[in-house]
């Protein structure tokens, strides 16, 4: 059933990051009925900080109940919310919300998770996408792997609608930091490559993942192809790319270190860095993924459904929770 753009809103979503903040008003149902998109991340925030933000959403969209994910719940965000321990599950996210209060009304803030052990890992925001990703396909909630692309991209493994375990890859960090701040950075272009060549430029880094050495040993490949006149500069950035998240995806998909892991993923997040995993899932002779997309607009409504903060309830049976504990 299509939204309707009659229905009265019920929740306003927050999606507030380091850099950036996404809000969505939703319907009972879960429909998003508007969107907005603001650079207040919370190391961006203007005069007058989180408040200035809040009253420009909610000057918009009055008098409704407030969830938020990300880091807008770390030490340096609104509230230092304590991460819950992982496995976890939905029901866990809603049951841990805190509550923190603003002259618009409380606004509930979703816990992230920590997992414990010889090399600990932490998420705050990822597992909102993580449950967007099963409320939008409820079936994966009995055994799935979600990959979740972005500055620290995540790896989760799901069963039986608990987030079971999950690794962090500082791929889009290591990424930036040597693009701008090591000499593969310094490999100057004034062109504009043919997207064809980029593309094969990501090609080849990504494939380079499957030789016996390790990243760190082909990482100065970026320049010496440059030197040699075997790639032009203006596509080492997307041969760097594609050293990078090739490596990550052989080392998600080794299924000697991490037999769960091995099934094809399902990836979430934003769409262009997402349709890069794909291809680069592709070049390296794995099945294609399933793109989902942004989900954290659907994890924040089914943890907002859950944590019963909705009036009226959703009626109409959209994001049916199947297994999702």
């Amino acid at each position: 059933m299509p939204p309707d753009a009659t229905a009265p809103p019920v929740l306003v979503g927050l999606d507030w990051g380091t850099s950036s903040l996404r809000a969505w008003l939703f319907d009972a149902n879960g429909y998003v009925l508007e969107e907005k998109a603001l650079h207040h991340g919370i190391l961006h925030l203007p005069e007058g900080g989180f408040e200035t933000v809040l009253a420009e959403i909610c000057t918009s969209w009055p008098g409704l109940p407030l969830i938020a994910c990300g880091m807008v719940g770390s030490a340096n965000g609104l509230r230092n919310v304590a991460y819950l321990s992982c496995p976890g599950s939905v029901s866990k996210l809603a049951e841990g919300l805190e509550v923190h209060p603003t002259k618009y009304g409380p606004i509930r803030i979703v816990p992230g998770f920590m997992e414990r052990g010889a090399m600990p890992d932490v998420m705050r925001g990822e597992e909102t996408q993580i449950a967007g990703v099963l409320a939008l396909r409820p079936a994966l909630a009995q055994n799935a792997t979600i990959v979740l692309p972005g500055t620290h991209s995540k790896w989760a493994v799901v069963r039986d609608g608990w987030l079971e375990r999950f690794r962090t890859f500082m791929t889009g960090e290591l990424y930036a930091v040597l693009s701008q701040h090591s000499i593969l950075g310094r490999l100057s272009s004034s062109e504009t490559p043919d997207p064809a060549l980029r593309a094969d430029a990501f090609r080849r880094g990504v494939i380079s993942a499957r030789t016996e050495t390790p990243l760190s040993g082909r990482l100065f490949s970026t320049r010496a192809l440059v030197l040699t006149g075997d790639l032009t500069a203006g596509c080492a950035p997307d041969y760097l790319s594609g050293l990078l998240i090739g490596d990550e995806i052989q080392a998600g998909m080794r299924p000697e270190s991490e037999p769960d892991m091995a099934r094809v993923p399902v990836i979430a997040g934003e769409d262009a860095l997402c349709a890069r995993y794909r291809d680069a899932f592709c070049h390296l002779g794995y099945p294609e993924p399933e793109l989902i997309g942004n989900t954290a607009p659907a994890g924040l409504f089914l943890i907002a459904r859950k944590a019963r903060l909705l009036t009226p309830e959703p009626s109409d049976g959209s994001f049916e929770e199947g297994q999702v504990a």
